[in-house]
């Protein structure tokens, strides 16, 4: 096997959260054109139809599962519907997730809960119920595929560092970053887990950001590399922990993120008063 041959994902099944725009889309387009049929889900059937379309381009099959992946029901419910969809079930990206910034004395305890809920328990919850069906050997498998089974979450640079307006998102983020070390020692050695600490990415969430030449300025210009990521960036990221060019790797979570190490974007929260 070349060292290119690694970074493909031939013949397996993967699902992606959260894949009806951005960094989902992304990557579910990236996990087709390597080799993998791929289980796409979100709310918005719409967006999901045009993605389904370019994975499909592709010669691999998609799976599309138009549903609020809020709700912890569903989110378990896609391994089986993957699994039946495709015979297997290879690869899971805990990509679903977010939430708004909101002052310190504006968050309230079911504020913290939801967040915490939509970036950690969906990963959990879609893991467990991935894990039987991840370890399923299927007749005539090679041993290389056999072994080629991973969980990759989608953390935040917000998870590793600390800025006003964050306190639900960034504590969510760094749960969901140190859960994924927790979840590859489980797991261990049949199933590889690994994260992103995802920077800046130009994708919907900055729209707002592009449209300032001000905010955007501010962003690129604390941002080492000069510049907003694309959700490629973060695409091949997934890939690479995937595939068996990331074999060696488990409980990591690598930086995409322009080589940031302080928050880049002031949303100018004061400070708090009595």
């Amino acid at each position: 096997m070349s060292i290119l041959d690694r970074f493909g994902v031939p013949g397996t099944a993967a699902i992606v959260t959260g894949a009806g725009r951005g960094l989902g889309a992304a990557t579910a387009v990236a996990l087709a054109e390597a080799g993998s049929d791929v289980l796409i889900s979100a709310r918005t059937p719409e967006q999901l139809d045009e993605v389904a379309a370019q994975v499909r381009a592709t010669g691999r099959r998609c799976e599309v599962v138009a549903a609020d992946l809020s709700d912890l029901d569903a989110v378990a419910g896609l391994a089986q519907t993957a699994y039946d969809a495709f015979g297997r079930l290879d690869i899971v990206v805990n990509n679903v997730g977010g939430t708004g910034p909101r002052g310190f004395l504006d968050t309230s305890p079911g504020y913290l809960e939801r967040a915490f809920s939509f970036n950690v328990s969906t990963a959990h919850v879609l893991t467990k119920a991935a894990v039987p069906l991840l370890l399923k050997t299927l007749d005539g498998e090679d041993e290389a595929t056999a072994a080629q089974k991973s969980v990759v979450t989608v953390s935040s640079t917000m998870g590793r560092s600390a800025d006003r307006g964050f306190v639900a998102y960034g504590t969510a983020k760094a749960a969901l970053a140190h859960w994924t070390k927790m979840a590859a020692q489980d797991l261990s050695p049949r199933i590889r887990v690994n994260g992103i600490y995802v920077g800046s990415i130009m994708t919907s969430a900055l729209e707002m950001v592009a449209g300032d030449p001000n905010l955007m300025g501010q962003l690129e210009g604390k941002t080492p590399l000069g510049r907003v990521g694309e959700p490629a960036d973060i695409a091949a990221g997934v890939l690479y922990l995937s595939s068996q060019a990331g074999q060696y790797l488990t409980g990591k979570l690598i930086e995409i993120d322009g080589g940031i190490q302080q928050p880049t974007l002031d949303l100018g929260f004061p400070d708090v008063s009595a």
